[in-house]
């Protein structure tokens, strides 16, 4: 496995994800990282994008992610994210974070977070 990686930090999308009716009625904000572990050699001696990953695509997908489908959890969502950049055959590895710095938890926080690694 190679140890390049792209990493894209702080992707911000609404959604309408969580298990109380005011988050799915109302939506808050939420943030993804992925790190993908991706050969760059290839690209690297190429300069030709399409032997790496686009990640400007990849980040409009994610967040597409985010704002669609509502899902109780963001464990559901980092699996949603995860899926979506396994799509390219390019990535052998991703590390999702899905950020929730608005989660009812009854108590001051300045975030919570999940955090899950696909591998190919």
């Amino acid at each position: 496995m190679s140890m390049d990686r792209i990493v894209l930090r702080g992707l911000r999308g609404h959604g309408h994800h969580g298990v109380y009716s005011e988050e799915r009625r109302a939506g808050q904000s939420f943030v993804v990282d992925v790190a993908l572990t991706v050969d760059l050699g290839p690209a690297g001696r190429s300069d030709d994008v399409a032997d790496t990953v686009h990640y400007g695509d990849l980040a409009q997908r994610i967040v597409a992610v985010i704002e669609g489908e509502p899902a109780d959890l963001i464990e559901t969502v980092a699996e949603r994210v995860a899926a979506t950049c396994l799509t390219s055959l390019l990535v052998e590895q991703v590390e999702v974070t899905v950020h929730k710095p608005q989660a009812p938890v009854g108590v001051p926080l300045d975030d919570v977070a999940v955090t899950i690694v696909r591998v190919r």
